[in-house]
């Protein structure tokens, strides 16, 4: 089981669990690799040191909050490649947006939120359909979720309300994209420590690891194999599920 022969685009792969997924597809073969970010220097550094690597990667620009921006992306990739086997759902905003209540978060952020967890994963989505239809062996799109919206973290709603979309999204859009041999899963990370975290308090830090069966902290490499599953052509008979990766923090 491997993705050779495959095309796989990941967005908000720049940095971070991102850039974990994208590496690991590197190690299992994939043809080419698509480094999708709104981050052009990132985003290139990521996809030439990939390259420097021996794999074919690729840089290419998205603001996934920005349909245009969506639509000239999708128009690349028809262009570039003709097909896209495999899309990872990656790119979202979560730094530096939790700790306040519900009642502090103030609308223009909790809009921003939606707008590129949710809305972005659905225009993203709906922009390749049409090349993951023409697909290999099957389409495959991982969409990340979170599993804050397993457990209902607090002071974090706008976040934790976005992952609880996107698991739903997953549910909605397997049941659509099925007759089409498109599999559709989400994985729901636990705190990843990396960029993105870094901001946390201390405190959640160590309510996620003691609170884990397996307890320790969790990093990138700990979520990578579960998503590298999903797409590949041998799991096309799963479809519409959501995995916690955290280390039993939560049981779904």
């Amino acid at each position: 089981m491997d993705l050779a022969g495959r095309i796989i685009v990941v967005t908000g792969a720049a940095r971070g669990l991102g850039r974990a997924f994208a590496e690991g597809c590197w190690r299992e073969k994939a043809r080419s690799i698509v480094v999708a970010d709104i981050d052009e220097a990132a985003g290139l550094a990521t996809a030439q040191e990939l390259a420097a690597q021996g794999a074919d990667a690729h840089f290419l620009h998205v603001d996934v909050a920005d349909p245009a921006s969506v639509e000239a992306f999708a128009l690349a990739l028809k262009t570039r490649f003709g097909r896209v086997d495999g899309l990872i759902n990656n790119a979202a905003l979560a730094t530096g947006i939790g700790g306040k209540t519900f009642e502090e978060i103030d609308v223009e952020t909790f809009d921003r939120v939606l707008s590129i967890n949710v809305r972005g994963l659905w225009l993203v989505t709906r922009a390749l359909a049409p090349l993951l239809r023409l697909a290999e062996g099957g389409g495959r799109i991982v969409n990340l979720a979170s599993d804050t919206a397993l457990w209902g973290a607090p002071r974090l709603l706008h976040y934790v309300a976005s992952k609880g979309a996107v698991i739903s999204m997953t549910r909605s859009l397997a049941r659509e994209l099925g007759p089409d041999d498109i599999s559709v899963n989400a994985i729901a990370p636990g705190l990843v420590i990396g960029e993105s975290t870094e901001y946390v308090p201390q405190e959640r830090h160590d309510l996620y690891v003691n609170g884990r069966a397996i307890p320790r902290k969790q990093y990138p490499q700990d979520v990578v194999s579960a998503a590298l599953f999903f797409l590949m052509p041998e799991a096309g008979f799963v479809t519409g599920q959501v995995v916690p990766v955290n280390g039993g923090f939560v049981f779904n």
